[in-house]
Order: structure tokens, then sequence, then C-alpha cells
């Protein structure tokens, strides 16, 4: 090849690369811009948003090292969601994360960009998936609802207090699962041999009726479904309970934080890490319907003594061997 040749042939070649060059950099330099929103406030959503950026930190988004997250929340008030969701489409967000009460919301809002959930509700029962494998309106993330789960918890309700006959199933009916929770609950008594009493919980009007209709006819044990109304009112319960002499079985640790016997459930701070795969993924260039939703396989065995003790129980050693945690 003669040289004046080579080098226009170089020359071209140059032309071409420095471009794509160009437009690689560029593309490393912008941030990512991940939008999370809460219908809750800062505090009860810390544990969450310390997770979410642990996750993402190890899918390599750092704040102020290519990430940006905007955080924003809603303070109880759900009706301030979508206006919430607007903002953080008109700030540039490539994807959204939500959790909880504010996830239905946030799905099934007028907005163009695609979200990532962790919530405990049922995706089916609420309307955003046909099923597990197909996520619909652009959303994907992580479903808490174990409905299975129950049935461990009763038996080692049965393991702990081998005598009980008579449980009292305390779960918010608006929860969207919650029937099906019910169904193996009651299914998983029966075979135990519990007797089951249900009572619906939907607000706090309800949940005062509630505990003073197992005031009065008081049961041996209460198994309570884990949601988020159940979190916020968990002091309540908890200290109802324990005034009762009645042990609590429930699923999320925070519940034996705050005094429950036993729970057995995920561990949440692995579910809410999760949703940072789907976050890399969507970024990536995934679409959230081609992203199965998934559901929690890590979970924790928590047995507060402190209460065990207060209850005048001895918690069997073949469960305490079994516990991930004991709080002592």
């Amino acid at each position: 090849m003669r040289r004046r040749d080579f080098l226009a042939l170089s020359g071209t070649a140059a032309c071409t690369l420095l471009p794509a060059m160009w437009r690689d950099t560029a593309a490393a330099a912008t941030p990512a811009r991940v939008g999370f929103v809460s219908g809750g406030d800062k505090a009860g959503a810390a544990d969450f948003v310390a997770a979410l950026r642990d996750g993402l930190a190890s899918f390599g988004y750092v704040e102020g090292a290519g990430l940006e997250l905007g955080l924003v929340y809603a303070d109880y008030q759900l009706n301030r969601v979508p206006a919430l969701v607007a903002d953080l489409e008109r700030s540039g967000v490539a994807v959204i994360v939500t959790h909880a009460a504010a996830t239905s919301i946030v799905v099934e809002s007028q907005r163009r960009v695609p979200v990532v959930y962790e919530f405990s509700a049922d995706p089916v029962a609420t309307g955003i998936a046909k099923d597990l494998a197909h996520p619909l309106y652009s959303a994907t993330g992580v479903s808490l609802m174990a409905v299975e789960l129950n049935t461990k918890r009763l038996e080692l309700l049965r393991l702990i207090s081998p005598d009980a006959r008579q449980v009292a199933v305390v779960a918010n009916p608006l929860h969207p699962g919650v029937e099906k929770e019910r169904g193996y609950s009651e299914t998983a008594a029966q075979q135990l041999g519990f007797d089951t009493s249900f009572f619906p919980t939907p607000d706090r009007k309800e949940l005062d009726r509630a505990l003073a209709a197992i005031d009065a006819n008081r049961p041996d044990a209460m198994l309570v479904l884990s949601d988020g109304f159940v979190v916020e009112n968990r002091s309540l319960i908890i200290n109802f309970a324990m005034s009762r002499r009645l042990p609590v079985m429930s699923g999320w640790a925070v519940m034996a934080n705050s005094g429950a016997l036993c729970t057995y459930g995920p561990r949440l701070v692995e579910s809410y890490r999760r949703t940072a795969y789907f976050v890399d993924r969507i970024l990536k260039g995934a679409q959230p319907a081609d992203l199965p939703i998934e559901q929690p396989t890590v979970f924790e065995l928590v047995v507060n003594l402190n209460s065990a003790r207060t209850l005048g129980i001895t918690v069997p050693q073949s469960v305490l061997v079994r516990a991930d945690r004991v709080i002592d």
C-alpha cells in the first residue's frame, strides 16, 4: 500500500474511532440518576435507603462517583405520591425505586421511567403482575409475601407452647394477598391442633376493636401477619399482648425487636439490597417486563428471651439452636 493511501485510510479510521471514544467517555461521565419515593418518612425508610445504597455500591454505583440518588418522602400522605413521582421524572432520573405503601400508587401512576419495588404484598393480588414471571406497568422487583411461612411460625409456636390451643390471627384485610395468608394459616393450624379466630384490622379503630374482642375471650397466643400497618402499630399490639401474657408470633424481626416472642421470615435488609440488582439491569438496558419478580431467599429466626421470661415461657433448646438471633 502506498504511504499516501495508508495515511488517508488511517485518517478515516481515526475519524470513525474518535467519536465512538468520545461517546463512551461521555456515557461514562453521565451519572446514573436513581429516584426513591417512600410513602412514609425519612426515619421510617432509613434502613431501606441504607441497604439500597449498599446494594448499589456492590454494582459500582456510588454517590459522588457516578451515582445521583434522589430521595423523596410522602410523610404518610399517600395522595402526595403521584406528585413526587412527577418531580423525580422532571429531575431526570432513569429509574424509580419504591417500597411498602407507596408501591402500588407509584407503579400505577402516570410516568415514563421504569420502577423497581420492594413491598410486602402479593403483586398478583395487587394487580401489578400477571404472575411473578410477568410483571406489568414497566415495573418489577421483590415481593416479601411468602404465605407458606405461616406454617413454619405455627410449628414454632407448637414447639414453644405445646399446650396452646386457641390462636388469634391479627391481619390487615386491605393487604393484597392476605386471604392466601389466612388460608395457609388456618390449614396449618388445623393440622397442628390449633383453633384460630381471625381479627381483621384495616385501621386503628378496627385494631382497637379487635384487641378488645381478644381481651374479652383470651386465646393462648397471637399470630400477627406482618405488613406496614401492623409494623406501625407494633408497640400497641405487643404491649397489649404482653400485659395479657399472650405470646406473639410474627414474620419480621422488627416485631421481635419490639417484644414479640418469636419471628420467622425474610431478612429484610437482604431483600432491600436486592432491589439494586434490578436497578443495575435496567440502567444497562433491560426491560422490567423481562425481569421476573423475586421472592426472598434468605430467612431468619429471631427469639426474644426477655419476652419469654416475662411470659413465664421456657423456649426449648431445639428452637434456640436454630435461631439466627436471640434477644437476651
